[in-house]
């Protein structure tokens, strides 16, 4: 009989309690303690985003590298690629040509790689691509976080191979 009877006090404990709500002290409790949790998240999250904007942006300037590469290789004519900015054009027939334009590119044939407040891109040449494919010269391209200044290197071999370090 006692533990029926302890039983069917604690069940109308709880009623009470959920009938009741939650007191101003424990829902301030509560919020404080995510508050906290948020404060001290919020930096590693900044983080980690500016890294993850950082290397999507080298892999899309890998991506339209790789076209500029292919486009060379289909229209069995020379692409040079002119980096300005966070943006960059293929030109045709070498660095004098003119610039290609298509679905990814602006009317002046510009294909932007991000946004020149949050990235900069530097080079030690301009790397043209053949009809074969393979690059001449071989180039590296520095793309560098303007806030947080790391930076991602990507570098075009003269084999024409293009790949992040």
């Amino acid at each position: 009989g006692l533990g029926l009877n302890a039983g069917m006090g604690a069940q109308a404990s709880v009623r009470r309690c959920a009938d009741q709500g939650f007191t101003l002290l424990e829902l301030t409790v509560v919020v404080a303690i995510a508050a906290a949790t948020t404060i001290v998240a919020i930096p590693t999250l900044l983080t980690y985003w500016d890294s993850w904007s950082l290397q999507a942006s080298a892999r899309e300037f890998v991506s339209t590298m790789n076209l500029g590469r292919q486009l060379a290789i289909a229209t069995r004519s020379p692409v040079c690629v002119d980096v300005t900015g966070a943006s960059l054009r293929l030109l045709l027939g070498g660095c004098g040509g003119n610039a290609w334009t298509g679905p990814l590119t602006d009317a002046a044939g510009s294909i932007r790689i991000s946004d020149p407040a949050t990235l900069t891109v530097s080079s030690n040449a301009r790397a043209v691509f053949t009809t074969l494919g393979a690059a001449s010269p071989g180039a590296t391209y520095t793309l560098r976080h303007v806030r947080t200044h790391a930076s991602r290197t990507v570098v075009v071999a003269g084999s024409g191979r293009i790949s992040v370090q």
